[in-house]
């Protein structure tokens, strides 16, 4: 097993080391990862929303347990042969010790990238200090630095997600995660192109991601590769797409007792039998 790791693992840093955008759909279960397999995507990344609404959780309140995250990141690396990163959301502590742990704890799930963010999981104090942010990316990436295998480590500037539209700040802290070791730089809402290209350039030669497939930025991946962005990712996406669904027809059989949506469904043997795959 750790060979296969270390295969996916190099793997995963050649897929960003080579020309052209990488798309990191966001499964949040095994099912679902299959279903991206089969799709063609060469990685994988978790979604913590996703794994929160799975749970009956609310996200973005630290609802979410480092255990839970490592069961679901098992499931999703052992239901197909690709490389998972996982959003790890704040390393499930305040501590840069915390920090360095979910990292060694991703890597024996058998993780090969993930992401440390500088939200608290606080309503009313959001943000993590920048010093102590700093610090917190700094020991995830010596942990991250520590293992047999190249562990791609990203580090994620919050604040547009927040409640703080403040880009400057937002890139004075991915310029200082960068300098901290990082391999990855992310800053979730971002809405123009003009506002990613200024990230790019500010981190390069460090590479980005951009989160799409939200109201807030509508620019084409093409457009996107142009400004040099290294990799995408749909964090909620998927997971809202297969929500709003399920909210629709619930809505049609209760309110309006109609059973139309059934039509619009994936046959059941087409699901089960891309469910029927094995992966080594």
């Amino acid at each position: 097993m750790k060979d296969l790791q270390t295969e996916k693992a190099k793997l995963f840093k050649a897929l960003h080391e080579r020309a052209g955008l990488l798309l990191l759909p966001n499964p949040w279960d095994a099912g679902s990862a299959k279903l991206l397999a089969a799709a063609g995507f060469e990685a994988l990344a978790t979604t913590s929303a996703g794994l929160a609404w799975m749970l009956g959780k609310a996200d973005g309140e630290a609802a979410v347990t480092r255990a839970e995250s490592m069961q679901n990141a098992r499931e999703i690396v052992g239901a197909t042969g690709l490389p998972v990163a996982a959003d790890l959301e704040n390393g499930y502590g305040d501590d840069p010790e915390e920090c360095a742990l979910t990292i060694l704890q991703a890597a024996e799930a058998g993780l090969v990238g993930g992401s440390i963010e500088d939200a608290t999981g606080r309503p009313a104090d959001p943000i993590y200090p920048i010093g102590l942010a700093v610090e917190r990316v700094r020991a995830a990436v010596k942990a991250a630095r520590s293992l047999p295998f190249p562990f791609v480590l990203t580090a994620r500037a919050e604040n547009l997600i927040n409640g703080r539209p403040d880009l400057p700040d937002t890139i004075r802290r991915l310029e200082a995660f960068a300098d901290a070791g990082a391999d990855l730089l992310y800053a979730p809402g971002l809405r123009t192109k003009e506002e990613v290209s200024a990230v790019v350039k500010a981190v390069a030669p460090r590479l980005v991601n951009v989160l799409v497939g939200t109201a807030a930025l509508r620019v084409p991946l093409e457009e996107l590769e142009e400004l040099g962005v290294k990799r995408v990712s749909l964090g909620s996406a998927l997971a809202r797409v297969a929500y709003g669904a399920v909210m629709q027809a619930a809505e049609a059989l209760s309110r309006e007792y109609k059973l139309e949506f059934v039509g619009e469904a994936v046959p059941y043997a087409t699901v089960n039998d891309m469910l029927k795959k094995s992966y080594p």
